[in-house]
C-alpha cells in the first residue's frame, strides 16, 4: 500500500491554501494521513479528491466540528503492520517521556509505525524497532513561511520505506527502508 502523508498544513489561516504541488506528489497514493493541525475540513475534502483520508486532530484543531477522518489518535493495520497517526508525539525521545509511552497514551500499546506532525520538522528514522516519521510541513516547514516537504509511505510484503519529499525539487530529503517481519 502507497500511503501520502502530510501535516500542519495551517489552510486558511497561516497560508491561503494546499500548495498545489502536495496534490501533485501524492497523485496515486491508496491513502492519505494527515499528522493534523488542518485548521479546515476543506483542507481533508481537498486531500479527499486523490485517495481516503484520516486525520490526528491536531492542538489548532479543537475547534473544528466533529468528523469521521478526524480522531486525536488512529491506529490501524496496513499489511500486517499496526501503524499509530497522531500530532504530537513526545520524539525525539526524552529521557522522561520515551517513545513507549506517546505509543501507549495515543494507540493503547506498541505498533510498528508511528506517524505524526506538530514540528513542522520532517524525519524518518527507526527507533528501538519502530519506523517513526514525521512529513514535516508543505507550507510552513521548520516554522517558515515557504514551500516544504509531505512524505510517503510504502507498506508491503514485509517492507516499510519512508520517503521525505522537497516539494520544490521533488527530490528525497531521506529515505529509510526496513525489512521487518510483521507480529
Amino acid at each position: 500500500m502507497l500511503i501520502g502523508l502530510v501535516a500542519d498544513t495551517h489552510v486558511p489561516y497561516e497560508v491561503p491554501a494546499l500548495p498545489p504541488q502536495v496534490k501533485e506528489v501524492l497523485r496515486g497514493v491508496d491513502l492519505i494521513l494527515h499528522g493534523g493541525d488542518i485548521y479546515a475540513l476543506s483542507v481533508l475534502d481537498e486531500l479527499g479528491e486523490i485517495a481516503p483520508v484520516l486525520s490526528a486532530r491536531g492542538n489548532g484543531d479543537v475547534k473544528l466540528p466533529e468528523d469521521p477522518r478526524l480522531k486525536l489518535a488512529h491506529r490501524i493495520t496496513v499489511d500486517g503492520f499496526t501503524l499509530g497517526l497522531a500530532h504530537a508525539v513526545e520524539y525525539p525521545e526524552l529521557e522522561w517521556y520515551p517513545l513507549e509511552k506517546s505509543m501507549r497514551r495515543y494507540f493503547g500499546g506498541r505498533v510498528d509505525i508511528v506517524v505524526y506532525g506538530d514540528s513542522h520538522v520532517p524525519l524518518a528514522e527507526e527507533c528501538k524497532g519502530v519506523v517513526v516519521v514525521n512529513p514535516g510541513s508543505p507550507s510552513l516547514p521548520w516554522g517558515l513561511r515557504k514551500l516544504g516537504t509531505v512524505g510517503m509511505l510504502r507498506v508491503e510484503a514485509g517492507v516499510v520505506e519512508a520517503r521525505i519529499i522537497d516539494l520544490a525539487t521533488g527530490n528525497d530529503l531521506s529515505r529509510l527502508t526496513r525489512k521487518r517481519t510483521p507480529p
